[in-house]
Protein backbone atom coordinates (compact mmCIF):
# COMPACT_ATOMS: atom_id res chain seq x y z
CA UNK A 1 0.00 0.00 0.00
CA UNK A 2 0.94 3.97 -0.23
CA UNK A 3 1.72 6.06 2.23
CA UNK A 4 1.43 9.82 1.42
CA UNK A 5 2.82 11.82 3.93
CA UNK A 6 2.52 15.68 4.63
CA UNK A 7 4.45 18.15 6.01
CA UNK A 8 2.12 20.40 6.58
CA UNK A 9 2.49 24.33 7.14
CA UNK A 10 0.92 26.61 5.12
CA UNK A 11 -3.02 26.71 4.86
CA UNK A 12 -3.23 29.12 1.73
CA UNK A 13 -3.08 26.41 -0.91
CA UNK A 14 -3.84 22.84 1.42
CA UNK A 15 -7.63 22.77 0.34
CA UNK A 16 -6.38 21.91 -3.62
CA UNK A 17 -4.37 19.02 -2.17
CA UNK A 18 -6.91 17.66 0.12
CA UNK A 19 -8.96 17.92 -2.44
CA UNK A 20 -7.28 15.94 -5.52
CA UNK A 21 -6.37 13.14 -2.61
CA UNK A 22 -10.50 13.20 -2.43
CA UNK A 23 -10.65 13.06 -5.79
CA UNK A 24 -8.05 10.09 -6.75
CA UNK A 25 -10.29 7.30 -8.52
CA UNK A 26 -7.96 4.54 -6.83
CA UNK A 27 -8.01 5.05 -2.99
CA UNK A 28 -5.48 2.50 -1.62
CA UNK A 29 -3.13 4.97 -0.17
CA UNK A 30 -3.22 6.19 3.91
CA UNK A 31 -2.19 10.39 4.13
CA UNK A 32 -0.28 10.94 7.34
CA UNK A 33 -0.56 15.09 8.02
CA UNK A 34 2.56 16.17 10.10
CA UNK A 35 1.75 19.67 11.76
CA UNK A 36 4.81 21.45 12.06
CA UNK A 37 3.34 23.34 14.83
CA UNK A 38 2.18 25.70 12.20
CA UNK A 39 0.03 28.95 13.22
CA UNK A 40 -2.58 28.36 10.69
CA UNK A 41 -4.69 25.30 12.12
CA UNK A 42 -6.23 23.12 9.70
CA UNK A 43 -8.67 21.44 12.07
CA UNK A 44 -11.91 22.90 10.10
CA UNK A 45 -10.81 22.03 7.00
CA UNK A 46 -9.62 18.16 7.77
CA UNK A 47 -13.27 17.65 9.27
CA UNK A 48 -14.61 18.47 5.74
CA UNK A 49 -12.50 15.76 4.67
CA UNK A 50 -13.06 13.10 7.38
CA UNK A 51 -14.99 10.94 5.27
CA UNK A 52 -13.87 11.43 1.49
CA UNK A 53 -9.80 9.32 2.02
CA UNK A 54 -8.34 7.59 5.24
CA UNK A 55 -6.03 10.34 7.06
CA UNK A 56 -4.08 10.76 10.25
CA UNK A 57 -3.41 14.06 11.74
CA UNK A 58 -0.71 15.19 14.30
CA UNK A 59 0.31 18.42 15.05
CA UNK A 60 3.66 18.63 16.97
CA UNK A 61 4.21 21.42 19.10
CA UNK A 62 7.99 22.07 18.23
CA UNK A 63 8.46 23.72 14.84
CA UNK A 64 11.51 21.75 12.93
CA UNK A 65 10.74 23.21 9.46
CA UNK A 66 12.14 26.65 10.38
CA UNK A 67 15.85 25.08 10.85
CA UNK A 68 15.49 21.51 9.72
CA UNK A 69 12.98 20.75 6.96
CA UNK A 70 14.37 17.03 6.49
CA UNK A 71 13.79 16.27 10.37
CA UNK A 72 10.44 17.35 9.67
CA UNK A 73 9.42 14.63 6.92
CA UNK A 74 11.46 12.22 8.82
CA UNK A 75 9.30 12.84 11.55
CA UNK A 76 6.47 12.89 9.59
CA UNK A 77 7.39 9.94 8.33
CA UNK A 78 7.76 8.00 11.52
CA UNK A 79 4.08 8.77 11.63
CA UNK A 80 3.51 5.97 9.11
CA UNK A 81 2.41 2.14 9.64
CA UNK A 82 3.62 -0.62 7.14
CA UNK A 83 3.00 0.78 4.10
CA UNK A 84 5.56 -0.60 1.11
CA UNK A 85 5.88 2.91 -0.47
CA UNK A 86 6.13 6.17 0.16
CA UNK A 87 5.26 9.77 -1.26
CA UNK A 88 6.21 13.10 0.48
CA UNK A 89 3.58 15.29 -0.58
CA UNK A 90 3.95 19.06 -0.26
CA UNK A 91 0.67 20.64 1.34
CA UNK A 92 0.01 22.84 -1.71
CA UNK A 93 0.65 20.72 -4.55
CA UNK A 94 -2.00 18.68 -6.27
CA UNK A 95 -1.66 15.40 -7.89
CA UNK A 96 -4.09 14.53 -11.08
CA UNK A 97 -7.26 12.23 -10.10
CA UNK A 98 -5.68 9.27 -11.48
CA UNK A 99 -2.27 9.40 -9.78
CA UNK A 100 -2.76 6.41 -7.41
CA UNK A 101 -4.11 4.39 -9.69
CA UNK A 102 -1.48 4.72 -12.49
CA UNK A 103 0.43 4.28 -9.57
CA UNK A 104 -1.03 0.47 -9.35
CA UNK A 105 -1.30 0.02 -12.82
CA UNK A 106 2.38 0.01 -13.11
CA UNK A 107 3.32 -1.67 -9.99
CA UNK A 108 3.97 -4.85 -11.60
CA UNK A 109 6.67 -3.43 -13.78
CA UNK A 110 8.03 -1.34 -11.25
CA UNK A 111 8.51 -4.85 -8.90
CA UNK A 112 9.35 -6.79 -12.27
CA UNK A 113 12.45 -3.84 -12.76
CA UNK A 114 13.47 -3.85 -8.82
CA UNK A 115 12.58 -0.29 -8.73
CA UNK A 116 13.01 1.55 -5.39
CA UNK A 117 11.96 5.31 -6.94
CA UNK A 118 9.44 5.55 -9.43
CA UNK A 119 7.76 9.40 -10.60
CA UNK A 120 5.58 10.86 -12.08
CA UNK A 121 5.24 13.43 -15.04
CA UNK A 122 4.93 17.15 -13.51
CA UNK A 123 3.60 20.86 -14.70
CA UNK A 124 4.37 23.78 -12.74
CA UNK A 125 1.24 26.26 -11.22
CA UNK A 126 1.10 29.52 -9.50
CA UNK A 127 -0.92 30.97 -7.12
CA UNK A 128 -4.37 30.89 -8.66
CA UNK A 129 -3.70 27.09 -10.00
CA UNK A 130 -2.75 28.43 -13.59
CA UNK A 131 -0.21 26.43 -15.44
CA UNK A 132 2.90 27.62 -16.25
CA UNK A 133 4.84 25.30 -18.26
CA UNK A 134 4.57 22.46 -20.34
CA UNK A 135 4.48 18.88 -19.30
CA UNK A 136 7.63 17.72 -18.18
CA UNK A 137 8.07 13.79 -19.52
CA UNK A 138 10.49 11.07 -18.75
CA UNK A 139 12.12 8.20 -20.24
CA UNK A 140 10.85 4.95 -18.66
CA UNK A 141 13.69 3.85 -16.90
CA UNK A 142 16.09 6.32 -16.71
CA UNK A 143 19.72 6.16 -14.92
CA UNK A 144 19.23 8.83 -12.03
CA UNK A 145 22.99 9.99 -13.18
CA UNK A 146 21.70 11.10 -16.26
CA UNK A 147 18.53 12.46 -15.07
CA UNK A 148 20.65 15.10 -12.98
CA UNK A 149 22.64 16.37 -15.66
CA UNK A 150 19.41 16.98 -17.55
CA UNK A 151 17.88 18.30 -14.48
CA UNK A 152 21.45 20.46 -14.68
CA UNK A 153 21.19 21.51 -17.77
CA UNK A 154 18.02 22.69 -17.77
CA UNK A 155 16.20 19.71 -19.99
CA UNK A 156 14.10 19.17 -17.20
CA UNK A 157 12.69 19.82 -13.76
CA UNK A 158 12.47 17.93 -10.48
CA UNK A 159 10.68 18.43 -7.20
CA UNK A 160 9.87 15.88 -4.35
CA UNK A 161 6.09 15.25 -3.90
CA UNK A 162 6.23 13.87 -7.30
CA UNK A 163 8.41 10.75 -6.46
CA UNK A 164 7.17 7.86 -4.76
CA UNK A 165 10.30 5.63 -2.84
CA UNK A 166 10.13 2.05 -1.56
CA UNK A 167 9.94 2.97 2.30
CA UNK A 168 12.44 0.54 3.46
CA UNK A 169 14.95 2.10 0.95
CA UNK A 170 13.89 5.77 2.73
CA UNK A 171 14.45 4.39 6.36
CA UNK A 172 17.59 2.53 5.83
CA UNK A 173 19.53 5.67 3.88
CA UNK A 174 17.58 8.69 5.42
CA UNK A 175 17.18 11.93 3.40
CA UNK A 176 20.55 14.40 3.60
CA UNK A 177 20.21 17.19 5.55
CA UNK A 178 21.03 19.54 2.94
CA UNK A 179 20.28 23.63 3.83
CA UNK A 180 16.60 24.46 3.24
CA UNK A 181 16.49 20.53 2.07
CA UNK A 182 18.01 22.42 -1.20
CA UNK A 183 18.91 19.20 -3.02
CA UNK A 184 17.85 16.77 -0.56
CA UNK A 185 15.18 15.35 -2.70
CA UNK A 186 17.58 14.82 -5.55
CA UNK A 187 20.38 13.19 -3.16
CA UNK A 188 17.36 11.38 -2.36
CA UNK A 189 17.03 10.01 -5.90
CA UNK A 190 20.59 9.12 -6.97
CA UNK A 191 20.99 7.10 -3.33
CA UNK A 192 17.91 5.63 -3.15
CA UNK A 193 18.18 4.29 -6.44
CA UNK A 194 21.26 3.40 -5.84
CA UNK A 195 22.68 5.28 -9.03
CA UNK A 196 20.71 2.87 -10.74
CA UNK A 197 17.16 3.59 -12.62
CA UNK A 198 14.77 5.40 -12.11
CA UNK A 199 10.77 4.09 -12.99
CA UNK A 200 8.59 7.06 -15.33
CA UNK A 201 4.76 6.80 -15.26
CA UNK A 202 3.83 9.44 -17.64
CA UNK A 203 0.25 8.62 -17.85
CA UNK A 204 -0.15 10.92 -14.50
CA UNK A 205 0.70 14.18 -13.69
CA UNK A 206 1.91 16.49 -10.61
CA UNK A 207 1.15 19.72 -10.29
CA UNK A 208 3.78 21.47 -8.50
CA UNK A 209 3.16 25.22 -6.92
CA UNK A 210 5.67 27.81 -6.96
CA UNK A 211 5.02 30.72 -5.41
CA UNK A 212 6.54 33.28 -3.04
CA UNK A 213 5.47 30.72 -0.55
CA UNK A 214 7.35 28.15 -1.53
CA UNK A 215 11.62 27.93 -1.29
CA UNK A 216 11.58 27.71 -4.81
CA UNK A 217 9.75 30.79 -5.43
CA UNK A 218 11.30 32.62 -2.46
CA UNK A 219 14.29 34.77 -4.63
CA UNK A 220 15.48 36.03 -0.95
CA UNK A 221 17.23 32.76 0.03
CA UNK A 222 19.46 32.90 -3.14
CA UNK A 223 22.42 33.07 -1.15
CA UNK A 224 21.63 29.53 1.15
CA UNK A 225 19.99 27.96 -1.99
CA UNK A 226 23.72 28.10 -3.91
CA UNK A 227 25.63 27.16 -0.55
CA UNK A 228 23.28 24.01 -0.43
CA UNK A 229 24.10 23.49 -4.11
CA UNK A 230 28.38 23.48 -3.51
CA UNK A 231 27.45 21.05 -0.34
CA UNK A 232 25.23 18.95 -2.29
CA UNK A 233 28.08 18.47 -4.90
CA UNK A 234 30.67 17.90 -2.61
CA UNK A 235 28.87 14.51 -1.73
CA UNK A 236 28.79 13.75 -5.08
CA UNK A 237 32.71 14.41 -5.84
CA UNK A 238 33.79 13.44 -2.62
CA UNK A 239 31.46 10.15 -2.14
CA UNK A 240 30.27 9.39 -5.81
CA UNK A 241 32.97 10.07 -8.04
CA UNK A 242 32.93 7.13 -9.73
CA UNK A 243 29.49 7.03 -10.42
CA UNK A 244 29.87 9.49 -12.69
CA UNK A 245 31.25 9.89 -16.21
CA UNK A 246 33.68 12.86 -16.83
CA UNK A 247 30.89 14.76 -19.24
CA UNK A 248 28.28 14.72 -16.07
CA UNK A 249 31.15 15.70 -14.24
CA UNK A 250 31.23 18.50 -16.32
CA UNK A 251 27.84 19.44 -16.43
CA UNK A 252 27.72 18.96 -12.30
CA UNK A 253 30.99 21.44 -11.91
CA UNK A 254 29.11 24.19 -14.50
CA UNK A 255 26.05 24.40 -12.39
CA UNK A 256 28.75 25.12 -9.17
CA UNK A 257 30.16 27.73 -11.52
CA UNK A 258 26.65 29.51 -11.90
CA UNK A 259 26.20 29.04 -8.13
CA UNK A 260 29.55 30.78 -7.45
CA UNK A 261 28.91 33.91 -10.44
CA UNK A 262 25.57 34.16 -7.56
CA UNK A 263 27.78 33.73 -4.45
CA UNK A 264 31.75 34.32 -5.38
CA UNK A 265 33.23 33.88 -1.88
CA UNK A 266 36.70 32.55 -1.30
CA UNK A 267 35.75 29.37 0.02
CA UNK A 268 33.28 28.31 -2.77
CA UNK A 269 36.31 29.32 -5.78
CA UNK A 270 38.90 27.32 -3.78
CA UNK A 271 36.26 24.28 -3.64
CA UNK A 272 35.22 25.15 -7.54
CA UNK A 273 38.97 24.97 -8.26
CA UNK A 274 40.08 21.85 -6.57
CA UNK A 275 36.99 20.04 -8.18
CA UNK A 276 38.34 21.32 -11.78
CA UNK A 277 41.92 20.06 -11.41
CA UNK A 278 41.11 16.89 -9.53
CA UNK A 279 37.97 15.55 -11.55
CA UNK A 280 38.75 16.94 -14.80
CA UNK A 281 42.32 18.18 -15.13
CA UNK A 282 44.28 20.89 -15.31
CA UNK A 283 43.15 22.30 -19.18
CA UNK A 284 39.57 23.03 -17.71
CA UNK A 285 40.54 24.55 -14.58
CA UNK A 286 42.56 27.38 -17.16
CA UNK A 287 39.32 27.41 -18.89
CA UNK A 288 37.35 28.35 -15.40
CA UNK A 289 39.66 31.34 -15.02
CA UNK A 290 39.46 32.47 -18.33
CA UNK A 291 35.21 32.52 -17.87
CA UNK A 292 35.99 34.12 -14.76
CA UNK A 293 37.80 37.02 -16.24
CA UNK A 294 35.38 36.79 -19.58
CA UNK A 295 32.43 37.60 -17.26
CA UNK A 296 33.95 40.22 -15.35
CA UNK A 297 33.34 37.66 -11.97
CA UNK A 298 37.20 39.23 -10.91
CA UNK A 299 35.61 42.19 -10.17
CA UNK A 300 32.69 40.52 -7.97
CA UNK A 301 35.77 39.07 -6.31
CA UNK A 302 37.53 42.27 -5.73
CA UNK A 303 34.22 43.90 -4.38
CA UNK A 304 33.90 40.75 -1.71
CA UNK A 305 37.44 41.92 -0.98
CA UNK A 306 38.65 37.92 -1.61
CA UNK A 307 41.89 39.00 -2.76
CA UNK A 308 42.43 41.89 -1.13
CA UNK A 309 42.00 44.90 -3.68
CA UNK A 310 39.25 46.94 -1.55
CA UNK A 311 40.08 49.55 0.40
CA UNK A 312 38.36 50.98 3.07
Amino acid sequence: MLAIVIPYYKLSFFEATLQSLADQTDKRFMVYIGDDASQESPDDLLEKYQQKFDFEYHRFEENLGGTSLVKQWERCIAMTKDEEWLMILGDDDVPCLNLVASFYANHSNIDLNTINVVRFATVVINDMGDVLSSVYKHPLLEKTTDFLCRKFSKKTRSSLSEYIFRKSTVIEMTFRNFSLAWHSDDMAVLEFSDFENCYSINEATMSVRVSFHSITGDSGLKIKKNQATYEFCAVLFLEYSASFSREQKKIILKKLEQAFFNIPLLKNYLILSSYYCSQIGLGELIQFHFRLLKTGVIIVLKKAKLFGFVKK
